[in-house]
């Protein structure tokens, strides 16, 4: 039997980074397998599903990487099936209507003691709401990939509602249609839908379906130990782009948020992360999200990148051409810069005047400075021949013995002068890239500043 797995989505909002794991761990297992993935949007919550919503979700899957091989399939579209299930069922004798109030419910449940599931009583009333029958014997095992065994006793559970009386099939219901008829075979969630797999087994069974297998991945936490919200940082695919990530370091970050490789392996290609991950593999534990270590993976992958492929990635999220110019400033910024966002303030100077960072100049323009930067000027004005990274150091290297100052009591007003801030790629390489003629104007502006 081929593998199929889904990834199925509620179309209430963005796609948080909880959904990407489990998107990209389906995504994952299928590819590993060899098997197939299914798209499929639960957007029977029509007040909350919006078409906008799921572009956010389809956006979100094509940015990350993550393709599939049938869909997106939206749930209201198999309105049909749900329904021909649902009479199958009430024709079997499986489930049958039921007109009890809340209070009824409650009132049979107080009669026949704690821990006892509601049994209701059929009724011929056609827009009575539907119940399945729960047997009153045994337990209802969910033998899940990451816990193991977990059992659930059917005397505890309700007849519970699998339809309403204007005939609209509940959640539990439908998925469990939906994983029998798209041949489902494993299915890869969030553990915060443990307490609903019980129930759709039992639909699955009453329908005689042969049930998928079952992993329930354990949820995400902030560094604090909470559970993770916007409070811990980006919380949606759309905000990781937008600071500046990349999608392989968000794959392999998101890989092993919770799963990891024998040998603890880090640093992994998305090819080498198909070949080695198993869903069998995923701990129990909750699995700590750090925007801190997610930034760091992210500054590997960008130091690793080829140069002209760094400088196309840094184009598209800046919206510019990537010119010669613009690969020029990259070549300077590339080990530095651990996002893509943080490209453009390293090398906004070659593009622009100085920025206007009175915090900087405060510090940094101080004793000394004016010494340091009158005594860079005249060096830097006698290179001769090529004005590059190796003739700049050269020529400023001895600045520091000469002056009897510390480097970056030479080199940080240098900074400023040419950038206008206290932070840039390395100085050398900073000056040899905006070249003679504008390094020597920058510098002696500043110097023109701590005269006046």
């Amino acid at each position: 039997m081929t593998t199929r797995l889904r990834f199925a989505p509620s179309p209430t909002g963005a796609l948080h980074i909880g959904g990407a794991r489990t998107a990209l761990y389906n995504w994952l297992a299928a590819r590993h397998d060899g098997g197939e993935l299914v798209l499929r949007i639960e957007d029977t919550d029509r007040e909350r599903s919006t078409e906008e919503n799921v572009e956010q979700i389809l956006d979100a899957l094509g940015w990350l990487g993550l393709d599939w091989d049938m869909g997106p399939v939206s749930q209201a579209s198999l309105a049909e099936r749900h329904a021909e299930a649902l009479e199958k069922l009430l024709d079997s004798g499986a489930a049958y209507r039921d007109s009890a109030t809340a209070k009824e419910v409650e009132a049979w449940k107080a009669e026949h003691g704690a821990g006892r599931g509601y049994r209701g009583k059929s009724v011929d009333e056609p827009d009575a709401a539907v119940r399945l029958r729960v047997p009153d014997e045994g337990d209802t095992v969910v033998d899940d990939l990451i816990r193991g065994p977990v059992s659930f006793p059917n005397r505890s559970y309700d007849d519970f509602v699998i339809a309403r009386g204007d005939g609209s099939v509940l959640y539990n219901f439908a998925v469990a249609v939906d994983d029998a008829e798209m041949g489902i075979t494993e299915v890869v969630r969030g553990d915060d839908h443990l307490s609903n797999t019980p129930k759709q087994l039992l639909v699955l069974a009453a329908l005689g379906h042969r049930a998928p297998r079952y992993a329930h991945l354990p949820l995400l936490h902030g560094p604090d130990g909470k559970k993770l919200s916007k409070r811990h940082g980006a919380a949606s695919v759309q905000e990781l782009r937008d600071a500046g990530y990349l999608p392989a370091a968000v794959r392999n970050y998101l890989a092993l948020l919770g799963w990891g490789t024998d040998d603890d392996t880090t640093l992994m290609p998305t090819e080498e992360l198909v070949e080695r991950f198993q869903v069998e593999d995923v701990g129990k534990s909750a699995a700590i999200f750090d925007e801190k270590k997610l930034r760091w993976v992210n500054g590997r992958f960008m130091r690793e990148m080829a140069l002209d492929e760094y400088t196309a990635a840094v184009a598209r999220h800046l919206g510019r051409d990537a010119d010669g110019s613009l690969r020029a400033a990259c070549a300077i910024a590339q080990e530095k810069a651990q996002t893509l966002d943080e490209v453009w303030p390293l090398i906004r100077f070659l593009f622009e005047p100085p920025v206007d960072d009175e915090k900087s100049w405060t510090k940094v323009m101080v004793d000394g400075a004016l010494l340091a930067l009158e005594a860079a000027g005249a060096v830097l004005a006698e290179i001769d021949g090529e004005f590059d990274p190796e003739a700049v150091e050269a020529a400023l290297s001895p600045l520091p013995e000469r002056l009897d100052a510390k480097p970056g009591r030479v080199y940080q007003p240098i900074r400023v002068a040419i950038t206008g801030t206290a932070v840039s790629p390395g100085i050398f390489e900073s000056l040899a890239a905006l070249g003679r003629e504008e390094s020597l104007s920058r510098i002696d502006s500043a110097i023109a500043r701590l005269r006046s």
